[in-house]
């Protein structure tokens, strides 16, 4: 039986070890909001779903992701600047902008296929925060920029991506790290297998345009600026569904609840 060559063992080692370290921060992650809940359970008290999405966001793209990440960067003896943390140039901010409309437009053609298509959708979790409480999405606005931009942006792109490279060539690298990011997304939405599947897939072309902006720029904030304007655009225009439909303008069909699914790209495990 042939060996294998030691550039093949070399990507299948990164390929374990960068879904090992997307498990570890999206397990912690669960943990985190599950132990919250838990103690919430057991003190009596019944959070607002803003007090709830404030806590997932902290534990999951703050506390999770980022302390895998820096955990990360220790063992390997990297540092933020190794993975291209630094002020963004004018050229750097000229791929923001185009990052942003690109990944716009995608998800706008994914929710377009979508809707043509009749094709089942999983709807995020956000959406039953929403509902409840719809200002819970302004809030979300500030935090695509603090938190979930910066908070992904870190360990998909900064340590997903960065140790892709070592081993592959740009192309299959950005498009397993965009794999990978998608994926992990697939617990953050409500619904049958199908339809989850349907939405990750959508997700995966925004998820090639962080990674590209990443990859031609090597600079991280590039890509978390584009996640944070992609993600606060699209928080923005559910908003807008849920209280269009409140003051009874918004069309029937689709209902605010699918219209808001299509739109936001997710928030890694939020509690049910």
């Amino acid at each position: 039986m042939p060996s294998l060559d030691d550039r093949t063992v070399a990507r299948l080692r990164a390929v374990v070890v960068v879904l090992l370290v997307s498990g570890t921060g999206l397990g912690v992650g669960v943990g985190l909001v599950l132990a919250l809940s838990l103690l919430l359970v057991g003190l009596g008290v019944e959070p607002s779903p803003l007090v709830l999405l404030v806590a997932s966001l902290v534990s999951i793209q703050g506390i999770a992701f980022g302390g895998v990440a820096v955990g990360y960067l220790l063992v390997r003896g990297w540092s933020l600047p190794d993975l291209g943390v630094r002020i963004p140039s004018v050229r750097d901010l000229l791929f923001v902008v185009g990052g942003y409309v690109t990944a716009l437009l995608a998800a706008i053609a994914g929710a377009v296929v979508i809707s043509a298509t009749s094709a089942p959708a999983g709807e995020n979790q956000v959406t039953e925060f929403a509902s409840a409480d719809p200002s819970v999405l302004l809030w979300l606005i500030p935090a695509s920029f603090l938190l979930i931009g910066p908070g992904e942006e870190l360990l998909f792109r900064g340590i997903v991506q960065g140790r892709l490279r070592e081993t592959f060539e740009p192309v299959p690298g950005v498009a397993l790290a965009s794999a990978i990011f998608a994926a992990v997304h697939f617990v953050a939405l409500t619904g049958g297998a199908g339809g989850r599947l349907v939405t990750v897939t959508v997700l995966f072309f925004p998820a090639l345009v962080f990674g590209a902006v990443y990859e031609l720029t090597d600079n991280l904030v590039v890509p978390a600026l584009v996640h944070g304007a992609y993600n606060a655009t699209l928080f923005s225009l559910a908003y807008l569904a849920f209280r269009l439909s409140e003051s009874g303008s918004f069309p029937e069909e689709p209902g605010p609840g699918e219209t808001a699914a299509l739109l936001l790209d997710g928030v890694a495990a939020l509690p049910a």
